[in-house]
């Protein structure tokens, strides 16, 4: 088997090749930072402010979190590269460019659902306060969290999941909340959600591994290419139809990664920027026009919708108080519906007339944000316990209403997503090695086949891509390598079981170590912000 030297060397483009390829990237990496750069200070053109702070907390905030995708790049992406470059497919520079590009295509494509989901798991007076120092001590202790675990374990050439990472983050995050403010009754982790995301989680890595055996042993009965089944020789390239296929599966896996685990750091840099500067990030200013209409219009019909459901009752409090307590508790009060409607009302009342959501008044941006972010997180409790029929017309105005809601709040900037992608990029070309060389030759006894790493990666790209359709996060690592795993078990080569230990022992720490991790970030942060 070839070492990690012998694949850097062997693998490698001829020096000249490997300055153009340099040079591309390079090019790639000016023309992306200067589109970012230049849409961040468009969009902060329209912000007021005395203090430097604010912008001081931004720049420190998204370089930490372009630092956790960078790091990212070290573990997925290097995934999906693993089969070109270990069977030499593609030189190196060449495939981290190609993967780059269509993790960055993956990117820009993606609805941006997932980044949300993933959100969606911290406690909601957090959201709410995300401009407070609580606020930034949540992000940046998740941040932090993410990146020592996901170093440690690429030190040692593990492939560990950046997803696992970020949920144990965020549930450390949650707990340290609940415990340090126990007597506030502040919330900690959404449990109910939680378990919905690490389903997926859990599920996708043993999906992935018996998949890949499946169609391994469906290719081996029914494609009768020996040339398929064989260990690449020396450093020649594969034939070209296998070559093409090999490529073609690093590109779907490349795609499927930037449109999910992508996503995952772009939540948390919109949290970053409505934190620190709602007046440009907290409402979609591409609302406009017949839109703010018809959610004027579906408001009025909502407030409607609620009358015939809060059977009489009254509201005494704020109604942002009473919201906040029923999605706290995960349960109705008599006075919850009433005070949604009061709610609405209040956020048609700021949004009804304007022009456009641009058109909100700076100071009250982030208010009507958090009131539509309320709204939008207590609907669901009421859908399900008013007893509403899915087919009837007033569930349909209550999730109309919850739809355009997300419109005005869940948005992710064109520059956000060239950041992320090119973050995700020049992580790869970093650190590829390590991780490329375990997926290769370690988790086999035998050297990974043509057939092997393309059963793999399409099994791969295929439950990326189902995810992505759920909006639910994933982990490109444990389903490449599971599938890589599968392959083995199916083509009896056999598993080298000391890696395959180490791997479920990464994955098995992973979260009470990001657990912990971030739960003691964020109290030590909570002091010093």
């Amino acid at each position: 088997m070839q070492t990690e030297a012998a694949v850097a060397s062997t693998a490698s483009p001829s020096q000249g090749s490997g300055r153009i390829f340099g040079i591309i990237f390079g090019l790639i990496l000016l023309v992306g930072v200067g589109y970012a750069a230049i849409h961040l200070m468009d969009d902060l053109s329209i912000v007021r402010s005395h203090s430097a702070t604010p912008f001081i907390l931004l720049g420190v905030a998204l370089l930490i979190a372009l630092g956790f995708e960078f790091v990212n790049g070290f573990h997925d992406t290097a995934n999906a590269v693993a089969t070109v470059i270990y069977t030499h497919s593609l030189p190196p520079n060449l495939a981290v460019i190609w993967s780059g590009l269509f993790n960055f295509m993956g990117v820009l494509t993606s609805s941006g659902a997932v980044a949300f989901t993933v959100v969606s798991l911290l406690p909601v007076e957090l959201i709410l306060q995300v401009g407070s120092g609580a606020g930034f001590a949540m992000v940046f202790a998740l941040l932090l969290a993410a990146i020592l675990w996901n170093l440690g374990t690429w030190y040692f050439g593990l492939p560990n999941s950046s997803s696992h990472t970020l949920i144990g983050s965020i549930i450390g995050v949650g707990l340290a909340n609940q415990l340090t403010a126990a007597k506030s009754a502040t919330s900690g982790v959404d449990w109910n959600a939680a378990i919905g995301v690490f389903r997926g989680l859990v599920f996708s890595p043993i999906a992935g591994f018996i998949l890949a055996a499946l169609l391994m042993y469906l290719a081996k009965g029914l494609i009768k290419i020996p040339a398929l089944y064989r260990a690449p020789e020396g450093n020649k390239p594969p034939p070209w139809p296998i070559r093409l296929l090999l490529i073609l599966t690093c590109t779907g896996v490349s795609f499927s990664h930037g449109s999910n685990d992508g996503q995952k750091g772009m939540g948390l840099i919109m949290l970053i920027l409505i934190g620190t500067v709602p007046t440009a990030y907290a409402l979609n200013g591409a609302v406009a026009g017949g839109q703010v209409q018809t959610f004027h219009q579906v408001s009025v019909k909502v407030q409607q919708v609620l009358t015939t459901l809060d059977h009489g009752a009254t509201v005494s409090g704020s109604p942002r108080d009473i919201v906040t307590t029923a999605i706290q508790q995960h349960q109705l009060q008599a006075d919850t519906i009433p005070a949604l409607s009061q709610l609405i009302n209040e956020i048609d009342q700021q949004v009804g007339n304007r022009s456009s959501l641009r058109a909100v008044p700076q100071e009250q941006m982030g208010n009507v944000r958090n009131d539509i972010y309320l709204a939008n997180t207590v609907m669901p409790l009421v859908l399900k316990q008013s007893g509403l029929s899915a087919d009837s017309d007033q569930y349909k105005t209550l999730t109309t209403w919850s739809g355009l809601g997300v419109k005005a709040t869940q948005f992710i900037p064109l520059w956000v997503k060239v950041a992320v992608a090119l973050a995700l990029g020049l992580g790869t070309m970093v650190g590829w090695k390590r991780i490329v060389v375990t997926v290769g030759e370690k988790i086999g006894k035998e050297h990974l086949t043509y057939a092997q790493g393309a059963s793999a990666e399409l099994v791969a790209m295929g439950l990326i891509q189902a995810a992505d359709m759920y909006h639910l996060p994933v982990s490109t690592t444990h389903v490449l390598t599971s599938g890589v795993a599968g392959t083995m078990a199916a083509n009896g080569s056999g598993l080298q079981w000391s890696t395959v230990r180490n791997l479920l022992m990464a994955w098995v720490l992973t979260l009470p170590a990001s657990i912990i991790l971030a739960g003691v970030l964020f109290v030590v942060l909570k002091h010093v912000f």
